[in-house]
């Protein structure tokens, strides 16, 4: 059987990147089509650290608030601890890393920021509730079973719970994670160290450890005892936790009774009373996908760089790859841009994922250079070419056709707001303009931040535009930003002929021939 009534694209993979690129399609007014083999979104969480640009999107998305009410709330709390056990914790015997929170005196560089951390199992409920109430078309207990694209389309097979069947569209996004059959079924490699280390048992539990964390809260704890050395992660703070663990050599010796003795001993009470909900083997990896694109097919999260864990670098780095894509198959799909914008998709994002992977690795053989604070971490840090945790996150920035005259070199590794300044390339600066962020001023498409001079040009192209007095441009300049929330153009002089040059630079960086007259 074929399908005639075809999606535009097909997204293959309902994990929390491919979930939030089908919000991105369908918030951008794209038919998309999500496929995955799972019954429904996961219930076992691999992810707890959501980071600000993905904050960021989910605000742009309008899940902000849904996603920070499934939260765990650690205003007060500690990012890291380290213990012996959970009990030896609630005694006081911890070493703690605070939450990073900015001080008073340091600017804030993001609209909103959660009051903690999100587990992974909790934010895809968010995303795919949203899509289901959007009327999206999610195709759960379904595989991708064939792949093969012409220069028209893609045609995918699938197998569903009523059999096989074809679908053809214009572009397929694979999401379908760190062992991508879509990546493999198109012959695209991948560079990079590969595994690390031996696998770690992920252990999803509940019990409820309050009376003996007697009001501490935290993200994650180091537990050091022996016995039972591992990872705690909390899940919704009470009951809900999981154990990471070295598996050694056999990950199937692990069996829920197992599981449950590790967990008891970790704890420090023998007689705790533990539910393991699921157990799932993995292994640290650091691969790079050698192409993010092969013709009409785009790799997204860790179909196309699989990113060891410390920094939590891995998911956020998937959804910003979600981001810079969704946009931009919108706008060729409605015929507001070339096929040529669409190549700048892996243009942007592969040199990111490079640099993200290199300053995870860079972390791994050294926590403390990751969660280290004051001057000696400092300067370990600067030493061993690390970046802040921020920079990663929210500084790096794009050099491609989609930007005219690019800034690619940071002028800090370290001062998130200066690498935040205005330049073509990065992330627009955060401001207040009479109550509302400048990122939400760009509310998904194109927006010029301007001077007095710039307005009625914006208004004769088409260009929602906002008149605005901050630090970082003149009072007579102009900032293009991109759907992405991207400086796409900055101008520190009036035009003399403003509409003219605005109009340019969009035919410009959508690689798109202008029309004359």
């Amino acid at each position: 059987m074929t399908e005639t009534a075809y999606p535009e694209v097909v997204v293959i993979g309902g994990g929390s990147v491919g979930l939030l690129t089908a919000a991105l399609l369908v918030h951008h007014g794209v038919r998309a089509v999500l496929v995955e083999r799972r019954p429904g979104p996961s219930v076992h969480p691999r992810a707890t650290g959501i980071g600000p640009r993905t904050v960021e999107v989910l605000r742009e998305l309008g899940l902000d608030a849904a996603v920070d009410a499934v939260a765990v709330d650690l205003r007060g709390g500690v990012g890291k601890a380290v213990a012996r056990t959970v009990v030896e914790m609630g005694a006081g015997d911890v070493v703690t890393v605070p939450m990073p929170t900015p001080s008073a005196d340091e600017p804030d560089v993001t609209p909103f920021r959660l009051r903690g951390v999100c587990a992974q199992d909790r934010l895809d409920a968010v995303v795919a509730d949203h899509l289901a109430r959007r009327g999206a078309d999610l195709r759960w207990s379904t595989r991708l079973v064939g792949i093969a694209q012409d220069a028209d389309g893609v045609d995918v097979e699938l197998e569903g719970p009523d059999g096989r069947y074809s679908l053809r569209c214009a572009h397929v996004v694979a999401a379908d994670g760190t062992h991508s059959p879509v990546r493999t079924a198109l012959g695209v490699g991948t560079s990079g160290p590969g595994d690390l280390g031996k696998s770690m048992i992920n252990i999803l539990f509940r019990a409820d450890l309050r009376p003996h964390l007697r009001g501490t809260s935290f993200a994650t704890c180091t537990i050091t005892t022996p016995d039972a050395p591992g990872l705690l992660a909390t899940v919704d703070g009470e009951a809900n936790w999981v154990f990471h663990v070295n598996a050694g050599e056999r990950p199937e010796d692990f069996t829920h009774e197992r599981c449950a003795a590790v967990v008891r001993t970790a704890v420090g009470d023998p007689d705790l009373d533990v539910e393991v909900r699921s157990v799932l083997s993995w292994r640290p990896r650091s691969a790079l996908a050698d192409r993010f694109t092969a013709g009409r097919v785009f790799l997204v999260g860790d179909a196309a760089h699989t990113v060891s864990p410390l920094g939590a670098f891995g998911l956020n780095t998937g959804v910003a790859d979600a981001h810079n894509l969704a946009w931009k198959l919108a706008a060729v799909h409605r015929g507001e841009a070339g096929a040529g914008l669409l190549d700048t998709y892996a243009h942007e994002r592969e040199p990111v994922a490079a640099a993200t992977l290199d300053q995870a690795m860079r972390r791994l053989a050294d926590p403390n250079l990751h969660w280290g604070r004051g001057p000696e971490a400092d300067a370990a840090r600067e030493a061993a070419g690390v970046w802040a945790s921020p920079v990663v996150h929210l500084g790096q920035r794009y050099d491609s056709a989609a930007v005219v005259d690019p800034r690619p070199e940071l002028p800090s590794t370290v001062d998130l707001a200066a690498a935040l300044d205005g330049s073509p390339g990065s992330r627009v600066p955060h401001a207040w303009i009479d109550g509302v962020s400048t990122l939400d001023l760009v509310a998904s498409r194109w927006t010029l931040l301007a001077g007095e001079p710039w307005l009625a040009a914006a208004a004769e192209v088409g260009l929602p535009a906002h008149r605005v007095t901050v630090p970082w441009l003149p009072a007579d300049g102009a900032l293009l930003v991109r759907p992405d929330g991207i400086v796409a153009m900055r101008a520190t002089t009036p035009s003399p002929d403003p509409a003219r040059f605005l109009a340019g630079v969009l035919d410009r960086v959508l690689a798109r021939t202008p029309v004359r007259t």
